[in-house]
């Protein structure tokens, strides 16, 4: 009989078919209509290991607290808690997966796409309303319901912030609301392209490793050709996006077919009324000019 690669707490196997994914410090299992997020513990793992992990479990559900004290409207595009346990988060399942999971099976059309990006955007305006920095943002962390909308999940390495912060502002160890769109930005990259784009916060020749440093330019991908590439360009540098909110605007306004359509948000028939109105009003003061001329010279006739 093989052995499970997950125990509970309390030394339990957990059956392989029940788990649904886990990660660096916890694992997710199915319970009828919920996803149960526990400590990681493997059968070899030490208590140490163990301990850590259960830290950051209770780090996630003070998370979750925070964004409870909201309405459901205001964190619709964050996963749903129903429950938070000694060590355990019961999280409402969500029947397609993640999205990582999903895209390698699934190649969806581009209006598809920009619904996603546009919930993304909508995810992180809400986080960062509730005054909570992503820290990880990854396809890996977006997870797909029975309708392929998209919510946000694992919150395992946010940032906690003061109710009333100025998020603009804030500065965790190099984490910001700017890293957050940065990282974003990665993930419509990694879904339009299909080629996972490594937004490295850590580089390894970094002098101090321990602080987040939004990364430079030139050691990310060319966009110049891409559907959306203006839109994850701005993602990518620094203050291209002022916070969130803007990035959701700008994907508002985004045609399709199309590049995003400019501040004004006219619509491309407006832009070309716009650009005949100009030759049309001038060609009428001119024929006008034309007949109070032509009528003045008669009269001197």
């Amino acid at each position: 009989m093989a052995t499970s690669l997950f125990v509970d707490l309390s030394g339990t196997p957990i059956p392989d078919n029940e788990v649904i994914g886990y990660g660096g410090s916890g694992v997710v299992v199915r319970r009828d209509n919920l996803a149960i997020k526990t400590p990681l513990r493997h059968p070899w793992s030490c208590e140490e290991d163990v301990q850590e992990n259960t830290k950051v479990l209770q780090h996630e559900q003070r998370v979750y607290r925070r964004f409870n004290l909201y309405s459901s409207d205001l964190v619709d595009c964050i996963v749903p808690c129903s429950g938070l346990c000694t060590n355990a988060i019961q999280l409402v399942f969500m029947e397609n997966g993640d999205l990582r999971a999903y895209l390698e099976k699934h190649k969806p059309s581009r209006t598809v796409q920009l619904s996603w990006f546009r919930q993304m955007a909508r995810a992180l305006e809400q986080t960062h309303d509730k005054y909570v920095l992503v820290g990880d943002l990854a396809t890996r962390n977006f997870l797909l319901d029975s309708e392929l909308s998209i919510k946000i999940s694992d919150f395992s390495e946010a940032s906690i912030l003061p109710l009333g912060t100025s998020m603009e502002e804030v500065d965790d160890n190099g984490f910001s609301i700017q890293t957050d769109i940065g990282l974003l930005g990665a993930v419509m990259y990694e879904v339009i392209t299909g080629k996972k784009c490594k937004f490295d916060l850590f580089p390894d020749d970094l002098a101090d490793s321990s602080r987040a440093t939004f990364p430079q330019r030139s050691s990310l991908p060319s966009t110049e050709t891409l559907w959306l590439g203006s839109i994850i360009d701005k993602c990518w540098t620094p203050g291209g996006f002022r916070n969130a909110h803007a990035l959701s605007q700008a994907l508002k306004y985004f045609d399709v077919e199309q590049e995003y359509l400019p501040e004004n948000k006219k619509s491309s028939s407006q832009h070309f009324r716009d650009k005949t109105k100009t030759p049309v009003i001038m060609g009428a003061i001119t024929f006008s000019a034309l007949v109070v001329l032509t009528a003045w010279a008669r009269r001197r006739a």
